[in-house]
């Protein structure tokens, strides 16, 4: 897979992070994120709409705001690992203990929960999609908003996000997996200063410290002209003009 945009505009939120000047600093560190930190404020969520949704999906729509009223993107895609985990987990218990269901979370607990939301919140009827493809969701939501481009839509809205995951998986995550609400919006359009292009994974896969969206973004803001991001099964080797 061939990959070739531009990057417009960015926003992202994550512990202890959330301005340009924020992560412009942290990506000459160590590429690491404070699960401890406390999270950014959402100004541009209405307060009943902050309530309704969860940690990970309320970062994802403010972040998604943002570069909505400031850009108008004719087309958005969310990307997500986990999703509305939390929720369903709850849902589940509530129906094996045969306690009512929260109708919040009953409500909320789809895949497209945050996209939705966006387009209600921004009053935007946009073309949208939401994904799930497990490590790599980051990564084929690139593929899916160069689709779109290359379907005719010139502004492309990815938002990447996660929530926590729930106590009840954590002996089935393995040793790192990053355990936070996070979000990175990126605003893409055609172009060619950003390639990207997908190799099998060779050998074992080392642990990872960031989710894809994360890793890309310290590199990226790091001005590093090369870069890969690994996946489950591909390696994504990056290149920046």
């Amino acid at each position: 897979m061939n990959i070739a945009l531009n990057i417009l505009d960015w926003q992202a939120s994550a512990p202890g992070l959330s301005t340009h000047d924020h992560w412009r600093k942290w990506s000459l560190i160590a590429p690491a994120i404070s699960a401890d930190a406390p999270l950014p404020n959402c100004p541009n969520l209405p307060m009943m709409t902050a309530r309704r949704l969860s940690a990970g999906s309320r970062l994802a729509v403010d972040n998604g705001l943002a570069l909505l009223r400031r850009h108008q993107p004719e087309a958005v895609v969310f990307t997500s690992r986990h999703g509305e985990l939390e929720r369903n987990q709850r849902i589940l218990d509530a129906l094996a203990q045969q306690h009512p269901l929260s109708p919040t979370d009953f409500t909320m607990s789809v895949h497209n929960a945050a996209v939705g939301s966006l387009t209600i919140v921004g009053n935007a009827p946009l073309v949208s999609t939401s994904l799930s493809a497990g490590e790599d969701s980051f990564q084929q939501g690139l593929v899916e908003a160069l689709v779109l481009i290359k379907s005719g839509y010139q502004r492309v809205l990815l938002v990447d996000f996660d929530n926590h995951i729930p106590a009840f998986y954590h002996p089935l995550m393995a040793s790192g997996t990053p355990n936070y609400p996070y979000a990175t919006a990126l605003l893409l359009t055609a172009g060619e200063t950003l390639h990207c292009v997908s190799q099998p994974l060779e050998g074992k896969p080392l642990p990872r410290v960031l989710p894809q969206s994360l890793r890309f973004l310290h590199s990226w803001l790091s001005g590093k002209r090369e870069f890969s991001i690994t996946g489950e099964r591909l390696r994504w080797r990056w290149s920046c003009q």
